[in-house]
């Protein structure tokens, strides 16, 4: 029986594991070329377990759980093979696509840190946001320009402002469960009792910045990507707009999200922009 087999099963279970955490990041994941879908699943696999084992393993011995996913991950990519299928798929993508210690390193310090560290200054957010989800948003460019290093290179700070604005998105959507639950708070200078209007409004206006900079670089993209990832981006744009309408006693009591049938809108309009070429200009 051929390897090909155990391949084909660890990118599918990367795919199944991605539609069950989240179904607006696949929703964008399904609007990429066919032929690259594989690497942005298995991207989306190996950050999510070791998002689990900071979040929601509480019984077990986190820091050991984090130190020994992180050395499986280079053994996996070092032989070329894992016996965790996750991580054996995640391995494929990696060298395939060049994802490398520069990238794989940050994240799992940002991981660690979670393991710590509950109230973030201006540099320990900024740090923690470039490994979280910046370096993320690196290693799906590494896959969306496959093997051209310059516009890699050209598409860089784009990507990190992609991906910084989701994880910024998210914390607000989620500030309620991870002060209650983790007693994290990410944004510098927020104190969640005394989270008022005026902290919003900073924090959404930086936020709409990091897009700002970002929609410059989507409209760069190469066309096998480009449409999956506006996708993504006018999902993220909408929540933020829900959130910034909602007073911050809601924010802070619930979470919000944007429902199915403005996903679709979104999809339908989103596709629309893309086949008229309105999103391949700045």
């Amino acid at each position: 029986m051929s390897i090909e087999l155990y391949h084909n099963v660890s990118q599918s279970l990367s795919k199944k594991l991605t539609k069950s955490y989240s179904t607006s990041f696949s929703l964008g994941i399904r609007m990429i070329d066919k032929e690259l879908r594989w690497a942005i699943y298995s991207i989306y696999g190996m950050v999510r377990i070791a998002d689990e084992i900071v979040d929601t393993f509480h019984d077990q011995d986190k820091a050991a759980l984090l130190e020994e996913f992180k050395n499986e991950t280079y053994k996996a990519i070092n032989n070329k093979l894992s016996i965790n299928p996750f991580l054996h798929s995640f391995q494929e993508a990696a060298r395939k696509f060049n994802i490398g210690p520069e990238l794989i390193d940050p994240f799992f310090e940002s991981m660690a840190m979670d393991l710590d560290l509950k109230l973030y200054d201006a540099d320990g957010y900024q740090e923690y946001i470039y490994g979280s989800a910046e370096v993320v948003g690196l290693m799906c460019l590494k896959v969306f320009c496959e093997s051209s290093e310059a516009e890699y290179q050209q598409l860089k700070p784009a990507a990190k402002s992609l991906g910084a604005a989701f994880q910024k998105v998210n914390f607000l959507r989620d500030i309620k469960s991870d002060f209650e639950e983790r007693g994290r708070t990410y944004f510098p200078s927020i104190n969640f009792h005394h989270f008022d209007e005026a902290a919003k409004k900073s924090i959404v206006d930086d936020i709409r910045n990091d897009f700002n900079d970002a929609y410059k670089g989507i409209c760069q993209l190469p066309i096998t990507c480009r449409f999956g990832v506006y996708t993504a981006y006018r999902y993220y744009v909408k929540l933020l707009e829900r959130i910034e309408k909602e007073p911050v006693n809601t924010i802070k009591t619930a979470r919000l999200r944007v429902p199915d049938s403005e996903k679709i809108g979104l999809l339908i309009s989103s596709y629309l922009r893309f086949k008229t070429g309105a999103i391949n200009h700045i």
